[in-house]
């Protein structure tokens, strides 16, 4: 994205937004800090019992070692896998030191996580020359400062900023000008947009939707019908279209996540075990975003998509996997016998602060 001649003020008047997104994050501060990391696969996690991955080292994730992914089963696909303690406040400190590289270009930053932010350097970009030239000199200055590397997209909105970034992982650049926004979108996958999880894209390819220029095809109305509300978004994306702005300072209100079954489940076995890996990456999510709720909030559809919740509060900010996975779990005990079998499975966690502010509470009231 280049500057553009004096005069034309359609082009003037495009967004220039950055997607910066760091390397393996975690797993590349460890491999930083101890060479003995280095070139070999290395989890961010606990081996024992229950524990997750909270992030991986690219050694790892040529074996399929993924964030979220159970200790044992990443051992399974990895036997040579590296496990070492997450040191959160460590991250925190990099990403302490990332921002304030991002600040020297533009104070227009939405956070995502520790490791990645949405920049809008629409009113920056001419002195520079570009927005392309803003990217270089941050992923630049971020290996310089921090011995880590950042990949980045460059785009006229979030959505393709986002795609972009990720074309050239790890250490990469990578545009999307106005002119092929739709073009580049057209060609891909479904399941590579952002904002598409597994079981939108299962339900899309139920329907032929397979690529956004199949997607482009289906009518605003039409998309409603089967995906409600987001309906608009997704007639939008297919044409490379975004018109969501970069929200600084923009308060987080929840954090959740869930799963649609293929088949509608009844078994309290399956549910709870879908329930925990659900948990799991809730942990990881909020580890990586550090913050903390009190409330938590379970989502049941039923066949025929009626839709029931139930939450509980604690009286304290769920720091701990255990806690949160034992307040789930009674919710979830709540619903049983069930009315009907079940299409999906949501967990939610509000009430949220931040993590640093969190004292731990003694897990002794909690025990199992």
């Amino acid at each position: 994205m280049n500057a553009t001649p004096k005069g034309n003020r359609e082009e003037e008047r495009i967004r220039r937004i950055l997607h910066v997104d760091m390397d393996a994050f975690y797993a590349s501060i460890e491999q930083r800090d101890n060479p003995a990391l280095r070139g070999r696969p290395v989890a961010v996690g606990r081996a024992a019992g229950r524990g997750v991955v909270a992030a991986a080292s690219y050694e790892a994730r040529a074996y399929g070692v993924r964030s979220a992914l159970p200790s044992h089963k990443a051992l399974e696909r990895c036997p040579e896998l590296i496990f070492v303690p997450p040191r959160f406040e460590v991250y925190r400190a990099v990403s302490a030191q990332i921002h304030d590289v991002f600040r020297r270009y533009t104070l227009m930053i939405q956070p995502l996580a520790l490791d990645e932010a949405y920049l809008d350097v629409t009113e920056q970009w001419a002195a520079y020359g570009s927005a392309t030239a803003i990217a270089e000199a941050i992923r630049r200055e971020i290996q310089k400062e921090t011995g880590l590397t950042a990949s980045a997209g460059v785009s006229y909105n979030r959505f393709l900023a986002k795609l972009a970034s990720g074309q050239r992982k790890p250490n990469g650049l990578f545009v999307i000008p106005p002119q092929r926004g739709a073009a580049f979108v057209a060609d891909l996958p479904v399941e590579r947009f952002h904002g598409v999880g597994p079981a939108t894209t299962a339900r899309m390819h139920k329907l032929g939707i397979y690529t956004g220029a199949d997607l482009k095809t289906w009518s605003v109305a039409a998309l409603r019908q089967h995906f409600g509300s987001s309906a608009q978004f997704y007639h939008d994306i297919a044409r490379g279209l975004d018109y969501r702005p970069v929200e600084v300072n923009r308060p987080r209100k929840s954090l959740g996540t869930e799963t649609t079954f293929a088949r509608d489940v009844e078994a309290w076995e399956s549910l709870a075990a879908t329930l925990e890996g659900i948990v799991a990456k809730l942990i990881v999510a909020c580890e990586q975003k550090s913050i903390a709720g009190r409330t938590v909030t379970l989502k049941l559809r039923y066949a025929g998509f009626h839709t029931v919740t139930r939450a509980c509060s604690a009286p304290f900010p769920i720091v701990e996997g255990a806690v949160l996975r034992r307040m789930a779990l009674e919710l979830l005990r709540s619903f049983f016998p069930l009315e009907r079998p079940i299409r999906l499975l949501g967990l939610t966690i509000s009430a949220l602060g931040v993590r640093d502010e969190v004292v731990p509470v003694q897990m002794g009231l909690f025990e199992e």
